[in-house]
């Protein structure tokens, strides 16, 4: 057995060295398996936590990973042991050829996992293909069940299409279908108990997240922010939540309700950080590869993807050595409940969930 080491940001324990397994290792022994790949930071909806209504700040087009590019990278990050990609935005339904990205990363000869974040406005035509294609999953974000205060908080009369979208994602098998709820203080929080039984009603598996500082105009406020505890009590008060065993890396802790079959997820980002088992790393739409998602420091992978002077092998190993550069540089957790945190200068949108 390793020597099993504490981390300073969280005070919980990281995988010994020892036990470590895979090439994307850390200094503190997390071994990454899992790639975010965002593939757009382009959105049809404005969710007044991610970014005002007006935004049009988007990345200029040929800033934008071609697919090949981002296959390059994705087979490059396979070799090193990624064994799970989600594809994500901004929204990556609004990309013209998602279909084909998912159909070429399938094709591999060691396909990964394959998922994908997504808010579901264009999923109702879309779910069949995708899972045709070689999709396993998806993550859908859905804040509210009222109609109007889903015009109010996304500023897209657009409900009825994203129920049509979790629909069709049901219907094609993209099992489980995971709802993706961030709960705010007197806006959307009075709704916790509702969307817990909707969910369960209906054979969606609902995970609520704390709200995270990643906002486009930067107003995220602590005090704003519901709990992981307090939606915890929330869902108590009308439910017997059980925890599960085994979390692993996941973000979410899982409690089984009522005594089953159903669970429901609790994503506590701020308030009790899991940084010690995240096995995640992120590419950007514009090729940048973040080891963290409120990282300040990113490894460019574009400029080699680009750089003609370099042999196919060559570009192949240098993305491999980018890869483990970036690995090796993660901090032991993000640093949000430490006074010195700075609020990455990248939104959401450019990052990829």
């Amino acid at each position: 057995m390793g020597e099993l080491r504490m981390s300073t940001d969280l005070g919980m324990p990281t995988p010994a060295l020892g036990e470590a397994t895979g090439s994307l290792v850390d200094s503190y022994g997390r071994v990454h398996r899992d790639l975010r790949v965002s593939v757009t930071d382009r959105c049809n909806l404005r969710c007044t936590y991610c970014m005002p209504p007006d935004f049009a700040d988007w990345m200029p087009g040929d800033h934008l990973l071609s697919i090949d590019e981002l296959m390059t990278v994705i087979e490059v990050a396979i070799s090193q042991g990624i064994e799970s990609i989600r594809l994500t935005g901004g929204e990556p339904l609004v990309r013209p050829d998602i279909v084909d990205i998912v159909a070429r990363i399938n094709a591999l000869p060691q396909p990964p996992r394959i998922t994908l974040t997504t808010n579901a406005l264009r999923l109702a035509s879309m779910a069949q293909p995708l899972a045709d294609a070689g999709l396993e999953r998806v993550n859908i974000s859905l804040d509210t069940l009222d109609a109007d205060r889903f015009t109010k908080l996304t500023f897209r009369n657009r409900f009825t299409d994203v129920i049509a979208g979790i629909d069709a994602a049901l219907a094609a098998g993209l099992n489980p279908v995971k709802v993706n709820t961030v709960l705010m203080r007197g806006i959307n929080d009075d709704e916790a108990i509702a969307m817990l039984r909707h969910s369960l009603d209906n054979g969606w598996h609902l995970r609520f997240i704390e709200q995270m500082p990643l906002d486009a105009q930067g107003s995220w406020d602590r005090q704003q922010m519901v709990t992981a505890e307090e939606i915890h009590e929330l869902l108590e008060s009308e439910f017997t939540l059980t925890p599960k065993p085994g979390r692993g890396s996941a973000p979410a802790e899982e409690f089984v309700v009522d005594e089953g079959p159903g669970t429901v997820g609790i994503i506590a980002s701020v308030s009790k950080p899991f940084c010690s088992a995240c096995d995640r790393l992120r590419l950007t739409a514009d090729g940048q590869l973040r080891n963290c998602l409120f990282a300040r420091d990113e490894t460019d992978i574009r400029a080699t993807l680009r750089d003609a002077t370099m042999s196919e092998a060559d570009r192949r190993e240098r993305i491999a050595g980018l890869f483990a550069q970036s690995t090796m540089a993660k901090l032991p957790g993000h640093g949000i409940n430490d006074p010195s945190f700075i609020q990455p200068d990248r939104p959401m949108s450019a990052i990829g969930g």
